[in-house]
């Protein structure tokens, strides 16, 4: 099962479409959630869900707005959907019933 990071990361990735890339990700999860997010634990997720095979990253094109840099661009794969939907749905699940409204 997928932890909440990398659920908001694929989240992300998933929203961004073509445009996903790790600081227009970061960018996303901070206006989204309200949270800071480093660019180390970013980076160190991407590289954890890359190696189970969730996403697929390449390096696009430079640009001379990043100062000739390339972005690494990012692709969630259909394990990566199945997995954001089975965190997503087991969240659902659980907080069947509760009501948060009291707090």
């Amino acid at each position: 099962m997928l932890g909440e990071f990398e659920y908001l990361l694929i989240t992300a990735a998933t929203r961004l479409g073509d445009d996903a890339y790790g600081a227009a990700m970061r960018q996303e999860i901070q206006a989204t959630t309200g949270r800071r997010c480093s660019i180390g634990a970013l980076y160190t997720t991407l590289d954890r869900l890359e190696a189970k095979g969730f996403l697929q990253t390449w390096m696009g094109a430079a640009s001379p707005q990043r100062g000739g840099r390339a972005k690494r661009m990012i692709r969630v794969t259909p394990k990566g959907m199945l997995a954001a939907k089975d965190f997503y749905d087991a969240v659902t699940r659980v907080s069947r019933g509760v009501s948060w409204a009291a707090l």
